[in-house]
């Protein structure tokens, strides 16, 4: 199981400095969606270019316009750009086609995904599917749920929207490859020490 640090709604320099912090325990380093649209791919490249040796995780969540966004992710240093599952399924190939050209990775967010969107991300091999519970159904809608796991064999499942220590227990089932975390680790006093319990509270509940 690897961490993937989601890095939101801070300045790059602030951003660096939390993944820093956390950089012993954590394997993917996301750089999240608001800090993309308040900053650039200049995000990008600044958070690659300090931690050359992470996954890099561009948070770009593209819904039109694929070829061009995810080529500007990539030649920024992302190794794995997101787009979201309800997007058009033509948008969907050519986000899957442009990783492949990369030798890059695509993330499909199935937030707020239909069945026939569901059916075509499952036939992709060699992607990361996220089950995502929205940052406004955390805050403004009484919390949420993200269901069995929908995963393949052939694929790779993270899982985003307020993990925690607290709700470890109900990710379990969905056995998860990559737990994406945010404030748990990012706004906690010392980020290292909060994502090594993480793992340590995973490897218990195993």
């Amino acid at each position: 199981m690897n961490i993937q640090l989601a890095l939101d709604r801070f300045s790059i320099q602030e951003a660096l400095h939390i993944a820093a912090q956390a950089e012993k325990e954590v394997e993917w380093i996301e750089v999240g969606t608001s800090l993309i649209k308040e900053f650039g791919a200049k995000s990008i490249y600044e958070i690659k270019n300090r931690f050359p040796e992470k996954t890099v995780v561009a948070d770009i969540k593209t819904f039109d316009n694929a070829k061009y966004e995810f080529e500007l992710a990539f030649q920024s240093g992302a190794d794995i750009a997101t787009v979201m599952g309800a997007a058009p399924l033509v948008t969907l190939d050519t986000c899957f086609n442009t990783a492949g050209r990369f030798g890059k990775q695509m993330m499909a967010d199935l937030l707020n995904t239909r069945e026939e969107n569901r059916k075509y991300i499952a036939g992709l091999q060699n992607i990361i599917v996220c089950q995502h519970i929205s940052k406004d159904e955390q805050e403004e809608g009484g919390g949420g749920t993200w269901g069995r796991r929908a995963a393949t064999e052939d694929q790779k499942l993270a899982i985003a929207g307020g993990i925690s220590l607290e709700t470890l227990p109900s990710v379990i089932p969905l056995q998860p490859d990559v737990l994406i975390v945010g404030s748990a680790i990012s706004k906690a006093k010392d980020p290292e020490r909060a994502a090594r319990e993480i793992k340590e509270a995973w490897g218990a509940l195993q």
